[in-house]
């Protein structure tokens, strides 16, 4: 039988990260491990992040970053796309780490809550 396929958005420096990427690793996935700051996503990425998240850009947005406030994206008029955008340009804005298995999505925070998408 083959194992179930898990993608995680990882920063190897994130200790909430590390942390998932071990909890995944226990439950023998084959895990696939994106290292997002070296390799960012891009808009199709992301959209397909977001639809299994079901949540806004900003819900995946770190808005305690130097950038976040810099570019302006505390406005609540920055439109989904250009907060993308962001993302794309910035990608430790990501909120990590972010965990994909099968149709469903969770962020590790706290990692435990990766675990739900295998029940």
């Amino acid at each position: 039988m083959s194992k179930i396929k898990a993608t995680i958005f990882h920063n190897p420096r994130c200790s909430k990260s590390r942390k998932t990427l071990e909890l995944l690793q226990q439950q023998d996935l084959d895990i696939t491990t994106i290292d997002y700051l070296n390799s960012p996503p891009d808009s199709e990425t992301l959209a397909d992040v977001l639809e299994r998240l079901n949540c806004s850009p900003r819900d995946i947005i770190r808005n305690n970053e130097s950038e976040y406030t810099q570019a302006g994206l505390d406005d609540p008029s920055v439109s989904d796309r250009s907060l993308i955008e962001a993302i794309i340009s910035y990608p430790h804005l990501l909120q990590r780490p972010i965990v994909l298995i099968g149709e469903g999505a969770a962020i590790g925070r706290p990692p435990e809550a990766v675990l739900d998408l295998l029940s």
